[in-house]
């Protein structure tokens, strides 16, 4: 097992495992399971932070994605153990927050995908944006990053 780099310090991880329904025809992982990974890593952070779906419910606010990106750096396939990691590196308090992504394969600690998602604050009721309730500021706000590059650490890499 390799050592893992992680982009930023501290990442809420989630393991996985490629499965027989996550390979395509070419015989290596779809793209859209690495986003799904992603949501699902994001997710988790969010319930291990205090907000979960009761909450989002209840506050009638949720974090809906409004933009994201992926680089797909390298191929896993079926057997592969692997680790997603997720930060919140942006936020302004009031109605947005970014995410940043990173997957890797422990067995080589090859990084494959590094992936942002930015989110809005909306009102579930109307689907429309709306400021950050005290639930979010004090659930969210512990887990921001110092301030981050504007572009992917190691993109390209």
């Amino acid at each position: 097992m390799a050592a893992l780099t992680w982009d930023y310090p501290q990442p809420f991880t989630l393991e996985t495992e490629v499965g027989a329904a996550d390979i395509d025809g070419l015989q290596h992982t779809n793209n859209t399971v690495y986003v799904k990974w992603c949501e699902q890593v994001a997710w988790a952070h969010s319930v291990h932070l205090g907000l979960d779906l009761d909450s989002y419910r209840r506050l009638d606010r949720a974090m809906a994605i409004t933009h994201s990106e992926y680089d797909y750096l390298q191929a896993s396939r079926e057997g592969d153990a692997l680790i997603a990691g997720t930060w919140i590196v942006g936020w302004d308090r009031r109605l947005t927050m970014e995410r940043r992504f990173q997957i890797q394969r422990p067995a080589d600690g090859v990084t494959l995908l590094r992936g942002m998602m930015r989110f809005a604050c909306i009102e579930i009721s109307t689907g429309r944006p709306r400021r950050m309730p005290p639930e979010f500021i004090a659930g969210y706000g512990p887990a921001v990053c110092p301030p981050a590059s504007a572009t992917f650490p190691g993109k390209g890499q």
